[in-house]
Parts: structure tokens; C-alpha cells; sequence
């Protein structure tokens, strides 16, 4: 794999296997990344490995889908009935030889007047007959006497016969009480699960500790302000804010980093080394990462493919990554999908490290999970849409809810309009919208009535083909910047206080200047403080 460049970042790999066990090196390259290279052989190699269960059983004839309390409850059940039928085969087979013995009993009891008996019949038949009548004798009984062997004639075969007869009552005995007592049957499956495991199980072949450590890794990294990229084909990469120079508005920007012809920039946030990344795709899952953890690259490197980063499946994109310095349970992630439909979850509801992500919100067939908040539970929300418009609403008017639960409306929306974008209230603070074509305008809160969960919302943007549909929009102060990027790769930063206020039903003013076919694909604040 690593000829075939399917594995990048190695540079040698040592077999130093021998008698103790296995014992394999991999020699990474000066700049690579170990997380990155450990979950490349996670990914391609069998180090790990996913087994699929589908607990479909046959019960009662009709197939059907268990959980894990039904298929051990139906197991159960399959094995009562075989230790029955068991049984039941056992107990005939023994009253079957026990009738024998029993006639071969009387026979030895009557040994002389038997012999006699058969030694006056012509033939196997008539003897036979002549038994039964004599010594009221069944077919098989009078059968088994007429074979009998001469050595059977012996006391010591005597004796083995009546062992044999006491051991056969005493079987028949305890198989119709096993019959007759289902915790015997119990027993049974017990005693048997138990002796197959003395025979097969052999020791646990991987070892399960804690590991108790002085340090955590972030003690050995210093906090830096990261700014995080993210491309329309999942590439991923941090790189240290003070790489971009700010810059005045309607300036050309410089360029952010080097993308394939195909490819742009998506995505774009600002954290810092030591939080937790959460990801937010648009299938509704959630995957958390150290920002430390991301590879750090130049301003003109494409990055790193998230997918090395993340187990996330073919069909999901990164909408939403959300810094989080811990998991407190005071805390809310808010959601918001495309159809308007709205959730709220506490935070340490997601405190996981699996690494197969978890679901973040139960979406319906054709919906989208668009944009991802962390709140105290009493912010505002607002919901911005494509098509222009806005709703500002509180938060609890949205219950909390379940992990796994789809949400409540937040906005109904009209023809084809989607929402595109949520932020939070905040005092003193203005609702930046910027439009495709680099338009935007920053507007008073106080223009925005608080309304009830679920309306239509109100104008926030007038569009047109002149501006362009709704991109983004951030809650914004004076006194932090704004980072603007194109779909070919270029940055724009600026103050926010350079952005003009007017009112809602207006286009806008020029933020970014952009080429011929390029659009405006994500907006980021910058706290100047930071």
C-alpha cells in the first residue's frame, strides 16, 4: 500500500517478529502526522475492522428482526426445546431397553421352564407365541428371549443385567422429572454453556487498561488562535491566524491556500489548539477531534483529506464544526436543518470518543443538517434563509430533547427557500447577511421583533440578480474582523465596522470583489481581541 501511495507518511517498515510474538515498526516521515498515518492503517489495513450484525431469526415460522434482549430470549427458548426433544429421544430409547430387560428378567427367573418351552416348538415363531401366552410377554420381550445368548446364563451376567435394569429405572426417573420441571431444563442449558466454555475459551488475546498519565498532549502544545479550512471535497487543514494580515474592505485578499482546479474552499473557522472539535456533517452525525490533532500546513497547502481524520461515510460533507472547551451540562447544542426544522440537546449529551461518530439529530428523507450552536439554553435564535429572510425567536420555546430526536419547526418556509445559516443574540451586536456576489450590510438587532417559533420570519435581505441569494450571515460588533472566501480560494479581511448599517429591505454594499464565476461560499468573525 505504501508503493501504491494508498498509505502516505511512511517512510520504512521493520518485521522484527520472533518467538515472543509479533512485532511490527512503522517509520513515519519527518512531517508527518501520526494520527494521521495510525488512522490511514485504522482505514485500509485490518488493524481494524467493522463486523455487521443483522439479527434476523426465524421465529415461529416467520422471519424477523431482533434486538439483542429478543435474539437471547429466543435463543433460550431454541434451546429448551431442544433439551425437551432431547428428552423425550432419550426417555423412549430407555423405557425401550428397560422393556427388554424387564422380559429378559422374567426369563432368567423362569430360565428352566423357558428352555423347555422353546425346545418344544417347532419353529422361532411358535416359540415366541408360546412365550408370550405363558409368561404374559411382549413381542419384542418373547423376541430378545429367543436370541438370547447362552453366556447370558452365567450369574455374573445375571448381575449386570439387574445393574442395568436399577441404572435404566433411575434414568426413566430423571428424564420425566427434567420433563416435568423447567428449571431443570434450565440447569441443563446451563450446565452446558458452562462446559463449552471450559473446553473452547481460551485467554482474552487483547488487554484492557487504564492508563493513568501526569499529562494530557495539549500540556506539551501551546494555545494558538487557529484559523481552519475547509474544502468542498474534504480537505482539511490549520493554520496560525497571524499568517493573514488584515486588510482594508473591497481590497483583492490574498490567497488562502492551493486547491485542484475542481476543488474550493468550503468552509473556513476560527479556534484554538487546545479545544475539542466537533464535526457536524449534513447526515446528521457528529465526530469529535483535537484541533491539535489536525495537521497544521502551509498557506498555500491543500491539506490533509478529512477522511484520514474521520470515519465519516462517502455520502456526508462537514457543515458545522463547533470548538468546545469541555463537556458541561449546563450547555445546549441548538440545530437547525434546511426545511426550518429546529433542536435542542445538552451538550454533554455528545461527550464520546467513538470513532465511528454519533448520531446529532434524527433528519427526514431529503432534509439537511445545516448549521450547529452552543448555547446557554436562554439565547435568541435566528434563522436566516436563502431566499431573504429571517426569524428571531428564544431558545426556550425549544424544549430539550434526545440525541436522536428530529426537532421541532422553526421557520415554515415558502416555494424552493431553504435556511442557509443560525446565529445567536447578542447586546450591542448587528446581523451581518453577505450575498454570493460579494454584497452585504450590516443590520441593528433591534430590527428583528422576537417572534413566536414556527412563523414565516421577516425580510432580512432584499435579493436580486444583482446581489446574489443569501450565503452567510454572523452576529457581529465593531469591534471584530471578518474573514470573507470565494469558491476560488480567496480571503478578504476586514473590521466589521468598515461593513455599513442600514435596514433590513436593502441589497447591500460591495464587500469583496470577485472575478467572473467566482462566488462568495463562506463568511468567519475574528474577535479582535483574540
Amino acid at each position: 500500500m505504501v508503493k501504491e501511495k494508498k498509505l502516505e507518511g511512511i517512510s520504512d517498515l521493520r518485521d522484527e517478529s520472533d518467538r515472543s510474538g509479533m512485532s511490527i515498526y512503522i517509520e513515519l516521515k519527518r512531517d508527518a502526522n501520526p494520527q494521521v498515518v495510525l488512522n490511514q492503517l485504522y482505514k485500509h489495513t485490518p488493524m481494524q475492522d467493522t463486523f455487521g450484525v443483522n439479527m434476523l431469526a426465524l421465529v415461529d415460522g416467520e422471519p424477523r428482526v431482533l434486538n439483542l434482549k429478543q435474539v437471547l430470549f429466543y435463543y433460550l427458548e431454541h434451546q429448551k426445546d431442544v433439551i425437551v426433544r432431547r428428552t423425550r429421544f432419550e426417555l423412549n430409547k430407555a423405557e425401550a431397553r428397560a422393556h427388554i430387560v424387564e422380559g429378559l428378567r422374567i426369563a432368567l427367573a423362569y430360565m428352566d421352564e423357558v428352555i423347555k418351552t422353546i425346545r418344544a416348538s417347532r419353529t422361532t415363531d411358535i416359540a415366541k407365541k408360546a412365550l408370550m401366552e405363558k409368561f404374559t410377554l411382549s413381542e419384542k420381550q418373547a423376541e430378545a428371549i429367543v436370541e438370547m445368548r447362552l453366556r447370558q446364563l452365567t450369574g455374573l451376567e445375571q448381575e449386570k443385567l439387574e445393574q442395568e435394569y436399577k441404572n435404566l429405572v433411575e434414568r426413566i426417573t430423571y428424564l420425566r422429572s427434567v420433563l416435568d420441571d423447567e428449571r431443570k431444563v434450565l440447569g441443563i442449558i446451563k450446565d452446558e454453556l458452562t462446559a463449552l466454555r471450559k473446553k473452547y475459551a481460551d485467554a482474552r488475546r487483547t488487554v484492557i487498561m487504564n492508563e493513568d498519565v501526569s499529562f494530557e498532549t495539549e500540556d506539551l502544545i501551546p494555545e494558538e488562535d487557529m484559523v481552519i479550512t475547509i474544502t468542498n471535497q474534504g480537505y482539511i487543514k490549520r493554520i496560525s491566524l497571524d499568517t493573514y494580515r488584515s486588510q482594508r474592505r473591497g481590497g483583492r485578499g490574498v490567497t488562502a491556500m492551493g486547491t485542484k482546479t475542481e476543488d474550493f474552499v468550503r468552509h473556513l473557522f476560527i479556534t484554538t489548539t487546545h479545544h475539542f472539535f466537533l464535526f457536524f456533517t449534513n447526515q446528521g452525525k457528529v465526530y469529535r477531534l483535537k484541533v491539535h490533532e489536525i495537521p497544521e500546513a502551509g498557506r498555500q497547502a491543500k491539506g490533509t483529506a478529512a477522511v484520514n481524520l474521520l470515519f465519516i461515510g462517502n455520502e456526508e460533507k462537514i457543515t458545522t464544526v463547533i470548538p468546545v472547551r469541555e463537556f458541561d451540562t449546563g450547555q445546549y447544542l441548538f440545530m437547525a436543518t434546511r426545511s426550518g426544522m429546529v433542536k435542542k440537546t445538552s451538550l454533554n449529551d455528545y461527550d464520546t470518543s467513538r470513532r465511528d461518530g454519533l448520531i446529532a439529530i434524527a433528519l427526514k428523507e431529503g432534509d439537511q443538517l445545516v448549521d450547529v450552536k452552543l448555547t446557554s439554553g436562554e439565547e435568541a435564535i435566528i434563522l436566516a434563509t436563502r431566499g431573504g429572510k429571517a426569524i428571531r425567536f428564544m431558545e426556550d420555546e425549544v424544549r430539550p430533547m434526545g440525541r436522536v430526536a428530529r426537532g421541532v419547526i422553526g421557520i415554515r418556509l415558502t416555494g424552493r427557500d431553504e435556511v442557509i445559516g443560525m446565529e445567536t443574540d447578542h447586546p450591542d451586536a448587528y446581523l451581518l447577511a453577505v450575498t454570493a456576489n460579494g454584497f452585504g450590510k450590516r443590520t441593528q438587532l433591534s430590527e428583528y421583533r422576537l417572534q413566536a417559533r414556527g412563523g414565516k420570519g421577516i425580510i432580512n435581505i432584499r435579493t436580486s440578480e444583482r446581489n446574489g441569494p443569501v450565503v452567510a450571515v454572523e452576529v457581529v460588533g465593531n469591534e471584530e474582523e471578518i474573514m470573507i472566501i470565494s469558491a476560488e480560494g480567496i480571503i478578504i479581511r476586514f473590521k466589521a465596522e468598515d461593513i455599513s448599517i442600514i435596514g433590513r429591505s436593502t441589497q447591500g454594499v460591495t464587500l469583496m470583489r470577485l472575478d467572473p464565476g467566482d462566488s462568495v461560499v463562506a463568511v468567519a468573525k475574528v474577535d479582535a481581541e483574540e
